[in-house]
């Protein structure tokens, strides 16, 4: 198993494409499986088409269904934080993926995505471990 780490900068976007750095990692690995694992609380992975304003329609749907205000037993942190708690139980922490020759098995307009609506903490981590199969 090989393993690894990104650092990713949600400062200026709620939805970042990692699919370039995930694909660097694997890059000439054989085939096996990828587990990405953000680790935080707050934040979550997703498989998706961007560059076409979906991004924009994931966040718009995301604040309709956890808006930020004051209605959430979890207060800490800014105003609504208690909504950046359940964001990982509707966009999962974690992926699993395939990786044939060293590259992602993804569909033509997937890419990987780190989602996180939480601006208290601008900085994440991300997990990554290969197995090789």
């Amino acid at each position: 198993m090989r393993s690894g780490q990104l650092a990713v900068d949600t400062s200026r976007t709620q939805v970042v494409d990692i699919t370039a750095d995930v694909e660097a990692f694997v890059h000439e690995s054989g085939d096996g499986l990828l587990s990405i694992l953000a680790l935080h609380a707050t934040a979550g992975l997703a498989l998706m088409e961007t560059g076409s304003a979906s991004e924009g329609d994931l966040v718009n749907a995301l604040e309709r269904l956890l808006p930020r205000d004051d209605r959430y037993a979890h207060r800490h942190g800014s105003a609504g934080h208690g909504a950046d708690h359940l964001l990982p139980a509707l966009v999962s922490p974690s992926l699993t993926l395939p990786v044939s020759g060293g590259r992602l098995v993804l569909g033509t307009w997937q890419r990987v995505v780190l989602v996180d609506l939480n601006a208290d903490n601008p900085r994440r981590q991300v997990r990554l471990d290969f197995l090789a199969g």
